[in-house]
């Protein structure tokens, strides 16, 4: 018995330590991915505007009402949820957003909220003070616009 308790022992240790051993690697690996994205820096345009498919600005000068309409009915059904215009819930209020961001950084926020979230400083920040991650609606540009043109009217 005492062989087997030696072998078995033996055996722990030799398992304990490869698991150890290729943990630290993993760790290593992870290290340097993170430090290689942090390596990674925004263009002017991305820190104004946010980053994804729209690359280009996006001006609101008059309401569009009827864009507007149809924005108030895709927030509602999209974003409403999570999203109030006055109060903190389960993600930050955004009646004034249009006043503290620019239309193509909030149509990234909703069109590409996965990379913003893990990339953008502004968006890192704010995401981080909630519990829960903003997902993708998979709503279109045209759809996402619309949105913004809404959130512009209520910003007013």
């Amino acid at each position: 018995m005492n062989i087997q308790v030696s072998k078995i022992t033996g055996l722990i240790v030799l398992t304990a330590a490869l698991l150890i051993g290729c943990g630290k690697s993993s760790d290593d690996e992870k290290g340097n991915t993170n430090s290689q994205e942090e390596k990674q820096e925004l263009t002017e345009f991305e820190i104004r505007n946010g980053i994804g498919p729209v690359d280009e600005e996006i001006t609101i000068d008059e309401i569009d009402p009827e864009l507007a309409k149809e924005g108030m009915r895709i927030f509602d059904m999209k974003c409403g949820a999570c999203h109030k215009l006055d109060t903190r819930y389960v993600g930050p209020p955004l009646g004034g957003i249009m006043n503290a961001r620019t239309p193509a950084y909030v149509m990234n926020m909703i069109l590409n909220p996965e990379e913003m979230l893990a990339k953008h400083p502004v968006a890192k920040s704010i995401g981080s003070e909630y519990p829960t991650r903003m997902t993708n609606q998979q709503l279109t540009r045209e759809k996402a616009r619309a949105v913004v043109e809404y959130l512009a009217q209520e910003s007013q």
